[in-house]
């Protein structure tokens, strides 16, 4: 920074101001404060009418106003200008300062915002807002009423400020971002712990009313053979039979409970032949299957086979279709199982609106499509649902492609469409 005067405005306060906005940006405000507290200061300090500062969005292609002096500051985040529009937009664009002494209309680069009354001041500067590796998140503008000569030490020590308010903002975002991915992963954590508390509670069930039952029925009818063996061999042997009966029910209903976890068909013949198989398994419909024999993680087959599954029952139980078609491919780092069917289709949107909570009460939609999106989800994919009436119904699922071998931590919950 250079000792040059700024218009009258000493060496000694100009590193008053240097000072005052460090303090500022190193306060912990959140960034409107900050921004607004840095406009302030620039504008007691250099003796100008109002500062604006337009940052960047993550995008690279709009800048948005996030930091503005009174009586401007209430149009924070109203005001856009898209990269190369005005003289910010060209500031923004070519990275280097640019000084209007007067007639800012005559400017082709100027653009009037009736909003913030450029008709009222005569001189600006506009400074890019660059961090020091040269990344530039916004511009920093400042305007007069009265006419005023801006020199090279002007414009230095507000390009000085704004590299201060640069790094300021990226540390700003970063904290964002961390927070938000902290905030998600919190969620994600609560989602798994009540998946694994729900499937917990249906494995219960399944036991207590089913298999348990007839392991003391079980129990009973051997009771009694046990009893009768000497005196009634008949009554026994009717006994021991009843009692096989209900150890190869308890029996199915166990690997029934074991396959809920995990089909044991996918140890045996891999998730392409098991979506074979599945399709196979639906006697009244026409499946053709088009699987690529892809192997991934366990967690990331079964997904992808419970939602084949799911999605296959509610064709043949709602959509009134002939034939249904399988496809599993793989897109660079996701995998994309779609299953469609020439059904008689239905409005998504109706379907939404009569699945929202009503009075409290939500009402059963019977296509199992929440239980699919929220597994979907957990796995970092997406779900869609595309249908029209007449025209059948194709579930789209997408996740993220996860190798067997797979052992570190769990993906991104928030993932992207394939």
């Amino acid at each position: 920074m250079t000792g040059a005067r700024l218009n009258g405005v000493d060496a000694d306060r100009e590193a008053q101001l240097l000072f005052r906005v460090i303090d500022t940006i190193s306060a912990g405000l959140d960034l409107r404060q900050m921004l607004q507290g840095v406009a302030t200061l620039v504008t007691e300090t250099t003796a100008t009418d109002v500062c604006f500062v337009h940052l960047l969005d993550e995008k690279g292609r709009v800048l948005r106003l996030h930091g503005a002096t009174p009586p401007f500051d209430s149009l924070v985040g109203q005001i856009e200008l898209a990269l190369g529009e005005g003289v910010s937009g060209w500031v923004a664009e070519h990275g280097e300062p640019v000084v209007i002494l007067d007639d800012k209309a005559a400017d082709p680069r100027y653009r009037y915002i009736p909003a913030l009354r450029g008709e009222e001041f005569i001189s600006m500067v506009s400074v890019p807002i660059v961090t020091p590796l040269g990344h530039l998140v916004g511009v920093l503008n400042v305007h007069t009423r009265a006419r005023r000569a801006f020199s090279g030490a002007d414009v230095e020590l507000l390009r000085t400020v704004a590299g201060l308010v640069a790094g300021a903002i990226e540390n700003a975002r970063l904290h964002r971002r961390l927070a938000e991915r902290e905030e998600a992963l919190e969620s994600f954590a609560e989602r798994i712990v009540e998946w694994q508390e729900r499937e917990s509670r249906r494995l219960a069930g399944e036991i207590h009313d089913g298999i348990s039952q007839r392991i003391v029925s079980l129990f009973f009818h051997l009771s009694a053979a046990a009893d009768a063996i000497a005196a009634d061999p008949a009554l026994a042997a009717e006994q021991i039979g009843r009692a096989q009966e209900l150890a190869a029910g308890a029996l199915d209903e166990t690997r029934s409970a074991i396959a809920g976890l995990r089909p044991p068909v996918l140890d045996d013949l891999g998730l392409a032949a098991s979506l074979d198989s599945l399709g196979h398994s639906f006697p009244g419909l026409d499946v053709r299957v088009d699987a690529a024999d892809l192997r991934m993680a366990g967690h990331v087959e079964t997904a992808v086979y419970r939602t084949a599954q799911e999605a296959l029952q509610n064709v043949a139980k709602h959509a009134g279709a002939q034939s249904a078609r399988i496809r599993l491919s793989q897109h660079a780092s996701r995998v994309v199982l779609e299953v469609s069917d020439d059904g008689s289709g239905f409005d998504p949107e109706a379907q939404r609106a009569a699945s929202e909570p009503d009075r409290g009460m939500p009402r059963p939609t019977g296509l199992g499509l929440s239980g699919m999106r929220e597994r979907a989800e957990l796995l970092g994919g997406t779900l869609e649902l595309i249908s029209a009436p007449g025209r059948g119904t194709t579930v789209r699922l997408a996740v993220p492609f996860t190798p067997p071998a797979f052992s570190g931590p769990l993906p991104d919950h928030r993932g992207t469409p394939g």
